[in-house]
């Protein structure tokens, strides 16, 4: 077996959510007769304080699919430059939503309120495309969380203009904030949850807001072919991952932590963010092979990403415990010596 330190996605659903999917009560969801994607899109929506949530394959779905229904074609969306949305998710709101990205520098993913306002289109003019959405990250994907005073300063600036918050780990924000759930996506009109990351769902994302906006968002779903049939099997496994998975988010965070430490016991390795969540980004300064330093772990079953920009991300999750971060440290001190 591998120590998988790639991504918190690469988790394996628990023994539990095996049992619940083998025995789900299912029915069709198209219809919306599936009680258990029904539970599981009232649990969701319950937890953040909306009045509806609907079940969708991927978070880039969720994401996507939120855009699609905010937006009209040709609108404007201001996001921060260095999201999911625009990062990792292969250009799809020009595909899909038919959407222009107007990106904003970020600190360290928090949007800079002043920066916003300043690209917020204000006047109705006929060479200007419309504000249509602002979409928001929370905990980001380097890392850090973002504190609820900036989202509080970026629903003042929004005014009508609806808010979109990439909730993929939002748990693992809320876990960092010790807040609520529900008292980070207040201040957005729609969420996307993640429940196969550090939750360890097998499949499947779930996009929060209104029920307006739901019932909007539930006929652009099929039009992007995401309308599932006797799906429950797989939202059973959601929901164990709501009602138990995200309440032992802190091992995972306190193992990060753990991990950096040991880390940075390298005279040659320096960690590059604060661990805020169950990521480590840090940078390892000697001259040496990446491609053998990956292959070498992969060797002694350690599974790992290549840097980006010289930067690399070891990701702790509930299948990565203390011994095993232990094990990794001794095989990177056995390969630098």
């Amino acid at each position: 077996m591998y120590i998988d330190l790639r991504s918190d996605t690469v988790t394996k659903p628990t023994e539990e959510m095996r049992k619940a999917m083998a025995y789900a009560e299912v029915g069709d969801d198209v219809y919306m007769d599936d009680p258990t994607v029904n539970k599981l899109e009232k649990l969701c929506a319950d937890i953040l304080g909306k009045e509806a949530s609907l079940f969708v394959p991927s978070g880039t779905f969720a994401n996507q699919l939120a855009l699609f229904t905010h937006c009209q074609r040709g609108d404007e969306v201001i996001i921060g430059d260095n999201y999911h949305i625009v990062q990792h998710e292969a250009g799809a709101a020009a595909v899909i939503a038919g959407v222009q990205l107007r990106t904003v520098e970020t600190k360290k993913g928090a949007m800079i309120p002043e920066v916003l306002e300043s690209k917020i289109r204000k006047v109705e003019d006929i060479h200007y495309p419309r504000t249509g959405l602002i979409c928001l990250e929370n905990a980001h994907s380097n890392g850090n969380v973002i504190p609820l005073d900036n989202f509080k300063k970026i629903r003042e600036i929004a005014g009508n203009i609806p808010i979109h918050l990439d909730g993929a780990r939002l748990f693992n924000a809320s876990t960092f904030l010790k807040v609520e759930p529900k008292e980070i996506a207040k201040y957005a009109d729609s969420i996307n949850i993640c429940l196969s990351k550090g939750l360890c769902a097998p499949v499947g994302s779930l996009l929060v807001g209104n029920k307006e906006f739901i019932e909007r968002a539930r006929k652009k779903r099929k039009i992007m072919g995401g309308g599932m049939r006797q799906v429950g099997i797989l939202a059973a496994a959601g929901i164990v991952a709501l009602e138990k998975m995200r309440f032992r988010l802190e091992e995972d965070h306190e193992n990060a932590r753990y991990l950096a430490k040991r880390l940075s016991n390298f005279a040659f390795i320096e960690i590059v963010e604060k661990v805020e969540i169950n990521m480590v980004f840090f940078k390892i300064d000697k001259n040496f092979s990446t491609n053998e330093f990956i292959e070498y772990l992969l060797k002694n079953n350690i599974k790992i990403n290549p840097p980006e920009d010289g930067v690399f991300r070891f990701v702790t999750h509930y299948w990565i415990k203390r011994e095993d971060i232990d094990y990794v440290v001794e095989t990177m001190a056995k390969f630098f010596n």
